[in-house]
């Protein structure tokens, strides 16, 4: 059995040519390095280095022992991280969403129990059937249903768009806008927002988006100007948008587009462990 460090050795000097560099990639001293290539080399019994006065080279065998080295460390690494989701899985609920608004609303609640793990970082959707499937998370807050012979959805609740305009614009006036009304307009937008981020681009036409990744500057800009953002029902509340003392009226979007339904997404050999959780939602989530 070859030991892991045997094989980072190979694959670090692949990749950087020289004792001294594989040996500072390592963070070990460079006769250590020549030591643990020699081991190897008899562990083997082939010759992989080919060693020059000056310098020292991978041979051919060398270098596809290097390439079968690098798909052994991934694998050990990909076993490692499999073996601890497993396990998580069985004393934590972790929680991840295609938007931020039903990780807004549970973290709103009192009751969350203590092993409930919410990862803020939005997930791309073409990734969510995998991500349950390889134990990353319990429950997926998804905004497509997912029925698969190993993951079933339950319709969470609905959440409705809205635009914050400056009160002295004429549509800030109206009970409700469309789409097509907030034509060519420019808004502020936290670039965050998953699923809503395509749906606002492809349904306000010629608009431009103003995107900001951090939550400070999106507040700064909304503050000292008066372009328009948008919130929802769910992230109009709490502490997740600029106060409503920043001279915006917030007018709901009329368009059937402009409502997203949720979903939360599980493993079907999870469900008994989630329901709690689930059932917690539902009810406050109306």
């Amino acid at each position: 059995m070859i030991d892991n460090y045997l094989l980072e050795e190979l694959v670090s000097f692949s990749k950087h040519g020289t004792l001294a560099a594989t040996a500072k990639e390592l963070m070990v001293t460079q006769p250590t390095v020549t030591r643990g290539m020699q081991k190897l080399e008899e562990e083997l019994n082939v010759k992989i280095f080919d060693r020059q006065p000056n310098h020292i080279f991978l041979t051919k065998t060398g270098i596809l022992a290097a390439k079968e080295a690098q798909k052994v460390l991934n694998q050990n690494q990909n076993f490692i991280k499999m073996i601890q989701a497993y396990e998580a899985s069985h004393t934590t609920i972790k929680v991840g969403a295609v938007a931020p608004g039903p990780l807004i609303l549970l973290q709103s609640l009192d009751a969350i129990p203590s092993n409930v793990v919410i990862n803020n970082e939005l997930l791309d959707p073409e990734t969510v059937s995998s991500s349950l499937e390889e134990r990353s998370y319990a429950m997926i807050f998804t905004n497509q249903e997912i029925m698969t012979d190993s993951i079933e959805s339950r319709f969470i609740g609905n959440e409705k768009l809205s635009v914050n305009l400056d009160k002295f614009t004429y549509l800030a006036n109206k009970t409700s806008v469309t789409f097509a009304e907030l034509k060519g307009m420019s808004f502020v937008v936290i670039n965050d927002i998953g699923a809503w981020k395509q749906l606002i681009q492809d349904n306000i036409p010629d608009a431009k988006f103003l995107y900001q990744d951090e939550y400070d500057s999106f507040t700064e800009i909304t503050q000292y100007s008066t372009f328009p953002y948008f919130s929802t029902d769910i992230s109009g509340t709490g502490h997740h948008l600029p106060s409503q003392d920043d001279d915006r009226v917030r007018i709901p979007i009329s368009d059937e587009a402009s409502s997203m339904d949720f979903y939360v997404s599980y493993l079907k050999t999870q469900k008994s462990k989630v329901s709690p959780l689930i059932k917690l939602l539902s009810q406050s989530w109306s």
